[in-house]
């Protein structure tokens, strides 16, 4: 399809001469445009097959420059294309471009296209006033038409509106169910956080009264048990048996009803 394109593009190019050249050379120009034409649908509708839908414009502007000069078959085919896969934006200034253009406004498709443009591009995108304006300087429409499209994009907006205002209203409820857990959340977390500081103050008042001397000498002689002596040893069993009985003592000291911590309401 390439290599035909560029075939056709530089056979339009040859100059004729003479009056029979000349009327030879206006029908190979007209079927040169029609045979481009329609390679680049025959290439629209390949890319698309291949899901490389979104090289088509860019393909198609290789060999028409602008889009001014775009065929009505081809513009046709890429609104529709575009609008399929839901990214009409695409579409939206090289529509325009093709729509403003003084040479396409005579050509039998213009009211077609513009139709297209309107309901498949300007609509979806919420672009009413454009669209109004369109209409509005449009030649190629009488009033009754002019009437109906404008009636359509009326429509058209009071629907855009309702849209909104539910994606508004589930947005509002959205929110509010998150605040709502949000705050359940942030209570448990303040009552976890009230309880473990009741049992901080718990301990630290029960701590208080503890001995700390004698918790320092108990895990001292619990060091030296475990790891300077040696348990296999024989010289070492009557040390370890008083330090067992010191270590005894000690726990009873410490943990005796006396430093057990008041209860406290």
């Amino acid at each position: 399809i390439h290599a035909r394109l560029q075939l056709t593009g530089r056979g339009a190019r040859g100059k004729k001469r003479g009056h029979k050249k000349h009327l030879f050379g206006c029908l190979f120009v007209t079927s040169s445009a029609e045979v481009k034409c329609s390679l680049c649908v025959v290439g629209i509708q390949a890319l698309a097959e291949m899901n490389r839908w979104r090289e088509v414009l860019s393909w198609v502007l290789q060999y028409y420059h602008v889009p001014e000069h775009l065929p009505p078959k081809v513009l046709e085919l890429c609104i529709l294309l575009y609008s399929k896969v839901r990214e009409p934006q695409v579409m939206l200034e090289v529509g325009s471009s093709w729509l403003r253009d003084q040479t396409n406004k005579s050509l039998p498709e213009y009211g077609s296209l513009l139709e297209l443009y309107l309901l498949h591009v300007l609509l979806p995108l919420g672009q009413f006033e454009g669209a109004e304006e369109l209409v509005r300087g449009c030649d190629v429409f009488d009033s009754e038409q002019q009437l109906a499209f404008l009636g359509t994009i009326c429509e058209s907006r009071c629907q855009w509106t309702q849209r909104e205002e539910m994606h508004s209203a589930a947005e509002e409820q959205q929110d509010a169910a998150t605040e709502t857990v949000l705050g359940a959340l942030s209570q448990k977390l303040l009552t976890m956080l009230t309880l473990l500081r009741r049992a901080l103050r718990s301990m630290s008042s029960h701590f208080c009264l503890l001995p700390y001397k004698k918790m320092l000498l108990a895990t001292f002689l619990l060091y030296l048990v475990v790891v300077r002596l040696d348990p296999a040893s024989p010289t070492s069993l009557p040390f370890i048996y008083k330090l067992v009985q010191l270590f005894r003592q000690a726990w009873t000291a410490v943990f005796s009803p006396i430093h057990r911590p008041p209860i406290q309401d």
